[in-house]
């Protein structure tokens, strides 16, 4: 006689739309703000240009948001894109989406943003009045970053999920802070400091379209700041009544994010002017400076070591489950789909994302371009999976009819195609100004097939192809 097999433990509904806004906010909010602005101006050389840029990224964030949001309502699993992909696509399609995401894109991105954390730990270390840091302990300290968020995460969703509302609490505070400081100090150069040169715009020097092409190469370091809304819907099956709770707090937290990064930009601009921005490779530090003298470097290093451990926080909870489910379905290793039997939390997961994250770290701390090159690498491929996820609303209302679907896109199908439109402008832009890092990417994502066609469990198990 044979006893009935033990269940397999599984994810638990823990998260509410509470936990859900901060993961969105806590996703997006992570270094961008303090890098991106600089950059911006530097292209565009005026404030009407500049706003400009942050307002149609976040209109055009906005509405990219509105896409998941059907797609997330209508199959609220676990995975974010990787889950939707595979409904509506062949599945070696879904899984290089998965194999892209695990080795450069997702991973390296945490291990990026662990480095800044480290950085500016550094930073806040010596504006206190310590000593220098070597540079190995920098790598150690983002290294141990990654571990105690993976730690974190591994005891519980709720715990990971607590974590989060507070770091996100903080990390608005602090932020508030910037904004506050910036607006109401008198020091600093202001908006009358002119450009580059007293007056210039980009439309004064080249013309009218000469502000159009700045304004779109721009975009990419907004949509930079931007990234990682859709960071709630990588934990759907952990988030109650996920339907209704997912596609509010998408929305709602990038209207959050907009407002308080077009008061962070405002405060940068009053105390440094057109000219100071544009010059200025460390934008937000400078502002403070300005504004509040030598003290300004501690209260950017506290807002952006917060906003940094929030961004970690937040990516090693959500990303983890598109592994987690990758695994479930035969495509990655089964040790990364173990879920902790008490805990249920997906431990293999963690793990096995928080080894990868410290290889890169290894190798990011030789390099010295952690930031740059992920971005830089992966921006095309990760454009040419996020173009599909788009087309998949499509896809999935011909192919899925009559599924139920509590959200639907509304200015059907016009957002839809603005959407794509965008999307497809922004990949010809990365190409033609990035393109062997974008062919070096392409390379990489390619090489899964391999994987896919003979190694993966699910195919040695006798799986489908």
């Amino acid at each position: 006689m044979t006893s009935p097999a033990t269940p397999l433990p599984t994810l638990t509904r823990a998260l509410g739309p509470r936990e859900a806004l901060s993961l969105v906010v806590g996703r997006i909010i992570g270094s961008g703000i303090f890098r991106t602005p600089g950059p911006i101006m530097a292209l565009v050389l005026a404030p009407g240009p500049f706003f400009a840029v942050w307002l149609i990224a976040g209109g055009m964030t906005m509405l990219s948001a509105l896409c998941y949001a059907e797609l997330v309502a209508m199959l609220p699993r676990s995975g974010g894109p990787y889950a939707y992909l595979k409904e509506a696509y062949p599945p070696w399609w879904a899984f290089l989406r998965g194999w892209a995401m695990f080795f450069v894109s997702e991973t390296a991105s945490i291990a990026a943003v662990a480095l800044v954390f480290a950085q500016y730990s550094a930073v806040l270390w010596t504006a206190s009045g310590g000593g220098a840091w070597p540079r190995g302990l920098e790598t150690s300290l983002a290294v141990a970053g990654v571990w105690l968020f993976t730690w974190v995460n591994a005891r519980g969703v709720v715990a990971g999920g607590q974590v989060q509302n507070v770091l996100t609490v903080l990390k608005l505070g602090g932020l508030v802070a910037v904004a506050g400081a910036g607006l109401l100090m008198a020091r600093g150069a202001g908006l009358a400091a002119g450009g580059p040169e007293a007056g210039a715009t980009a439309a004064s020097v080249g013309g009218f379209w000469a502000t159009v092409v700045a304004i779109g190469a721009a975009m990419r370091y907004a949509f930079f700041a931007f990234s990682g809304w859709e960071g709630a819907t990588y934990v759907a099956e952990e988030v109650r009544d996920p339907e209704r709770n997912l596609p509010r707090s998408i929305l709602w937290g990038i209207a959050t994010v907009l407002g308080i990064y077009l008061l962070v930009n405002l405060a940068y601009l009053r105390q440094l002017g057109p000219a100071g921005m544009a010059g200025s490779k460390q934008v937000a530090a400078d502002a403070m400076h300005a504004a509040l003298g030598g003290g300004g470097a501690i209260l950017i290093a506290v807002a952006v070591v917060l906003s940094t451990a929030g961004n970690i926080n937040a990516q090693v909870m959500v990303k983890a489950r598109t592994w987690h489910a990758m695994a479930r379905d035969g495509l990655f290793p089964s040790p990364l789909g173990r879920i902790d039997g008490r805990r249920r939390t997906p431990v293999g997961a963690l793990a096995g994302q928080a080894l990868w994250a410290t290889v890169l770290l290894v190798v990011a701390g030789l390099a010295g371009r952690a930031y740059e090159t992920v971005i830089d690498f992966f921006a095309f491929t990760s454009a040419i999976f996020n173009l599909s996820t788009f087309v998949a609303v499509w896809v999935l209302r011909r192919k899925l009819p009559h599924a139920a679907r509590p959200f639907r896109v509304p200015g059907w199908p016009v957002t839809l195609v603005v959407v794509l439109v965008i999307q497809v402008a922004f990949m010809i832009v990365t190409l033609v100004t990035a393109p062997l890092p974008s062919l070096l990417g392409m390379v990489l994502t390619a090489s899964g097939l391999v994987w896919y066609r003979w190694f993966r469990p699910g195919r040695l198990a006798g799986g489908g192809t």
